[in-house]
């Protein structure tokens, strides 16, 4: 008799554990079946068939709880079934799972062999090297002057990474921002304002950069310097990506910048009642599509067709000193690039 109710009693205990999960879907059936009843009462004709399809399906839990409820610890996979489960079986992948990073990078870099054995300097010490190394590039003492020796590497590096944003922040440029400001001349009657042609040459200095680089030694240089531009890379928080893909990716788009002759601008609104003191600063393309490019597309669109199809003349140079992988058939395209303004 004693172990007659000893045994009633571990049932009954094992009932009370495994019934909340069944009692908190009957509340929430019951929840939805008054729900129903009020959306009844507002809309008769199709909601008494969701009514009846909830009334269904309580009744099937209800009728099915003992079934549920009888299975015991003993009838479900433990921690040690679930391993000995067969290691063939491929595993589901959820069709939304983001794709893992490349194990390898697509353009992978290798130092020079007669500059192999150069010892490279810390990347916080890097500056007084690049600056030596820029001699070699065929850049005008001129031009070089441009260039922010102060953590080169790094304001290379986050500058690349900006450069498809909508924003490339200019404090962060490894070179000065160009001189004079930002120039627009006025149509007739001063119904449409246009960058002004004269605007190209405040990118004279940039540009003369760019023609008389030597693309082989600086390809070069680069290599060598590699590891620096790594570790900057991941220090911006890309642990497991190559900064040479990204470079790479990032001269694909800039060569996919439009080529606009002096198209039209206008001046942005500005909130509030102090004016500007800069108000140049805050010219933007009336074409839409013009003001949706990227930030260094912007660039080349802003320094004129004939400047850009320079740099992007180089650019192309550099990629194939640098990639292993072909570059998309757009950016091969020298001719056809241009776009003219729509307004």
């Amino acid at each position: 008799m004693g172990q007659r109710i000893r045994a009633n009693a571990q049932g009954l205990e094992h009932s009370r554990r495994s019934r909340p999960l069944f009692w908190g879907l009957l509340a929430l059936l019951i929840v939805a079946i008054v729900a129903v009843g009020w959306w009844v009462w507002r809309s008769p004709e199709d909601a008494k068939r969701e009514l009846q399809n909830l009334q269904t399906n309580a009744q099937a839990l209800i009728s099915g709880s003992q079934t549920t409820h009888a299975a015991t610890e003993d009838d479900q996979l433990n921690a040690s079934e679930l391993a000995a489960k067969d290691p063939t079986t491929p595993e589901q992948v959820p069709d939304n799972a983001l794709p893992l990073e490349a194990e390898e990078p697509l353009n992978p870099i290798e130092a020079p062999i007669e500059l192999a054995s150069s010892p490279l300097p810390t990347l916080e010490n890097s500056d007084s090297s690049i600056s030596n190394a820029l001699s070699a590039w065929g850049v005008t003492q001129q031009a070089r002057s441009m260039i922010r020796n102060e953590q080169f590497v790094r304001r290379f590096v986050a500058t690349v990474d900006n450069l498809t944003s909508a924003r490339a922040p200019s404090a962060m440029w490894p070179v000065f921002p160009t001189d004079p400001r930002f120039t627009v001349q006025e149509g007739e009657g001063g119904t449409e304002t246009r960058i002004a042609q004269a605007n190209s040459a405040r990118y004279n200095l940039a540009v003369q950069f760019m023609e008389n680089l030597n693309v082989d030694q600086a390809a070069k240089d680069y290599k060598h310097f590699y590891p620096l531009f790594q570790q900057a890379y991941e220090d911006l928080g890309y642990p497991n990506r190559y900064f040479n893909d990204r470079l790479i990716a990032v001269i694909d788009h800039l060569l996919l910048a439009p080529e606009p002759l002096n198209p039209h601008v206008n001046l942005m609104p500005v909130r509030g009642q102090i004016p500007s003191e800069q108000p140049w600063v805050r010219y933007q393309f009336e074409d839409p599509q013009l003001e949706a490019l990227s930030a260094g597309q912007k660039i080349l669109v802003r320094m004129g067709p004939d400047n850009a199809r320079k740099v992007k003349s180089k650019l192309r140079e550099l990629r194939s000193a640098i990639a292993s992988t072909a570059a998309p058939a757009q950016t091969t395209l020298q001719r056809g690039e241009v776009v003219s303004g729509t307004r």
